[in-house]
């Protein structure tokens, strides 16, 4: 491993190879996961990731080595990440959408010693690890050729017991979208994940969230913590895992399984508020809870209307600090806020000389927990210039009101400055969404000779509607007024979204170039 500072680490010696264990220790064997018509119980998916453990330990593979899992949604996902953790191995996860480059870099990049995939996607992992001397083993799902080894083949061996970790360890090597360039790896201990799945299990104590709908990539940090927080609640909860959202199935399941709860990313809640939510019965949804993007107030409002039984629950995580970092109190929600800190979390908004601001002030925010990361992979410069005295610099603009909640303005990257005026992106897709015709809105600034940015709007429109982009402009022009209405308004057929459903301002910058 490469030299990384540890910081916070948080429990004395958690190691995430025993939360399997004592999950079925305390709840014991009951139905846990659902998949595709087929129930898999708590034992079953232990007793699984400990002959997988054990095969892994028989292939060689050594404490601290990375194994890069990349599929789609299925149970075998939240198996594996386990069997690793419990051989002493490092999961990498890779989105299994990757571009066979994007897919090389990550192999790449973090030396992995295996790669474990499905038989479908086999010949482009095969590709993308090909001539990589790091890569010892190709695993894959389903039926195996070639050189790659089947995983069924490879849990036949005897259970592993637990190899030996520390809270410092390296668990995770997660690969960030690479907005901004290359994804990079953000390094996360055994110790910043124990605390981040345990502060997700504190903050449902009490609440009826037993069946979940898992929806989101679980080789996503989002979805790699639903699994975490799964095993650190006091209650048995199990999950109706999908291969990919789609929100017609997600209501029929909804109402099929009794579903309590759902994470979602706001494109997901406008897909399902295209579909006719009354026609299902959705009494048993107690929480949505929505992350990734800020929530539009009129989107907050229909939701709350449509599905009356739902707490709509927003909360703000980064990669960088395991997902938690704060999140609205059932019943103590603020609209456009992201709610207070965790506990053990500290926020503060710095400006842009480094010191800290007054409540209400818009600045960056950083954040100080013992879920901060180690440091990212290989880049130690990237990690001084992101975590300074302890505090992670999160990039992004908000600010804290007299209460303590936070509330995002935008992606410090994503400001546009026009004429020495700030506009916040954010502000403006709002706007443009109460227009009833705009479904979805996303604003970008470009170069301008005059005014040094110009701010340039891309919508998507509700379907069958027709709208000219003169005239947008002229309703943004008297509904938003003054300097930040866009003087550009692209229509387009939709909205290029990103492998976990945000926008994707990467693609449309392309557009602006």
């Amino acid at each position: 491993m490469n030299e990384l500072q540890v910081r916070n680490v948080g429990r004395t010696e958690p190691h995430l190879g025993r939360l399997a264990e004592e999950w079925v220790s305390r709840h014991g064997d009951y139905p846990a996961l659902w998949f595709e018509g087929r129930w898999c119980s708590s034992t079953e998916m232990l007793e699984l990731s400990r002959r997988i453990a054990g095969g892994l330990i028989e292939l060689g593979i050594e404490p601290g080595d990375r194994i890069v899992i990349t599929m789609p949604n299925r149970p075998e996902v939240p198996i594996l990440y386990h069997a690793a953790w419990r051989a002493g191995a490092v999961v990498t996860p890779a989105m299994f959408l990757l571009t066979e480059p994007d897919l090389r870099h990550v192999i790449a990049d973090a030396r992995a010693r295996a790669v474990i995939t499905t038989s479908d996607l086999l010949s482009r992992t095969e590709a993308a690890a090909d001539s990589l001397c790091d890569v010892q083993h190709i695993v894959s799902v389903g039926t195996a050729s070639g050189s790659a080894l089947s995983l069924e083949a490879l849990a036949q061996a005897a259970p592993a017991g637990l190899v030996p970790r520390s809270g410092d360890d390296l668990a995770a090597l997660l690969y960030t979208g690479g907005t901004t360039g290359r994804s990079k790896g953000v390094a996360l201990s055994h110790a910043n994940l124990a605390v981040a799945g345990h502060l997700g299990g504190e903050f449902e104590a009490g609440r009826d969230l037993r069946r979940e709908l898992v929806a989101l990539p679980l080789s996503h940090s989002f979805g790699l913590m639903v699994t975490l927080t799964a095993m650190c609640t006091d209650d048995p909860k199990s999950w109706v895992l999908v291969r990919k959202f789609s929100a017609r199935p997600a209501l029929e399941l909804i109402e099929q399984h009794r579903i309590n709860a759902v994470q979602v990313v706001p494109s997901m809640l406008q897909l399902l508020l295209s579909e006719p939510i009354e026609q299902f019965d959705t009494s048993s949804l107690h929480s949505v809870a929505s992350g990734g993007a800020p929530l539009a107030a009129d989107t907050i409002a229909e939701l709350k209307s449509r599905l009356p039984t739902a707490a709509i629950i927003e909360g703000y995580g980064l990669t960088e600090t395991a997902t938690v970092l704060t999140a609205n109190p059932p019943g103590a929600e603020k609209i456009r806020s992201v709610g207070p800190p965790a506990p053990g979390v500290e926020v503060r908004i710095i400006g842009a000389d480094g010191q800290p601001l007054e409540q209400g002030q818009a600045g960056e925010i950083c954040c100080r927990s013992a879920t901060v990361m180690l440091g990212y992979w290989n880049a130690p410069e990237l990690t001084a210039e992101a975590v300074r005295d302890g505090w992670l610099h999160t990039g992004d603009i908000g600010y804290l009101d007299a209460d303590g909640y936070l509330f995002i303005l935008d992606r410090k990257k994503n400001l546009i400055i026009r004429g020495g005026f700030n506009v916040y992106p954010g502000d403006i897709e709002d706007a443009l969404m109460r227009h009833p015709l705009v479904r979805m809105a996303a604003v970008l600034g470009k170069p301008d000779l005059l005014h040094g940015e110009e701010v340039v709007a891309y919508v998507e429109l509700e379907p069958g509607a027709g709208a000219e982009p003169g005239e947008l402009v002229a309703w943004a022009r008297a509904n938003i007024g003054g300097y930040k209405y866009p003087r550009e308004v692209h229509v387009v057929e939709s909205l290029p979204l990103t492998d976990v459903g945000k926008v994707d301002r990467k693609a449309l910058s392309v557009r602006l170039s």
